[in-house]
This record gives C-alpha cells, structure tokens and sequence, in this order.
C-alpha cells in the first residue's frame, strides 16, 4: 500500500484491526503486523483456540500431574506455531481492499 508517511501508522492500525476481524482463530497466537521498512508500527494478535487439558484431573493433590499436562501443551503449541498453517480467506483480502473506500 502506497500511503503518505502521516497518515502511515493510522492507516496500518486499521488494517490490522480489519485483519483480527477477518482471520479466523487457530490452535496458536497469530501476531499481525504493518510495517514500514523494518520498522513496525501497528501490530494487533488473534489469540489461539486453549483446550482445556484439566477436565481429567480431580483433586486438590495432583499439582505434578497439572504442571506436566500444561508443559505440554505448552510444547505442543511451540510446535504448532512453528509448523502452522495460517489459512487467510479470501473475504479478508476482500476487506482490507474496502477500507480505503470507507475511509
């Protein structure tokens, strides 16, 4: 996007935004970010799906096993963000295009 260095970062805010609306959550955090160079000035997060693995456990005694069980998913979410997929609809695309007309 060509844009006048003024009215740069609200217009990167609003991308952002219109992007957390748009995208659909994944199992892990995905950060959205506009930048200008190597310089970012707007940045928004859609935050992951958190499956909660201490249904299973019953009892105020079993802290090491709730503490391994969140280790792991902890592990398996670094996983999955590192491997991930982000599937970005076309509507968001479609969207951000829109944002100049609005505006």
């Amino acid at each position: 996007m060509i844009i006048h260095k003024e009215f740069a970062q609200n217009q990167g805010r609003l991308v952002c935004e219109k992007l957390k609306d748009l995208i659909p959550r994944h199992n892990f955090m995905i950060p959205i970010q506009a930048a200008i160079g190597g310089k970012i000035i707007a940045r928004e997060s859609i935050k992951g799906f958190k499956k909660d693995v201490l249904t299973k456990i019953h009892g105020g005694g079993a802290r090491d096993r709730k503490r391994k069980l969140l280790e792991k998913q902890k592990k398996g979410k670094a996983r999955a963000k590192q491997f991930g997929r982000v599937e970005i609809p076309q509507e968001a695309f479609i969207g951000v295009l829109k944002i100049n007309k609005e505006t």
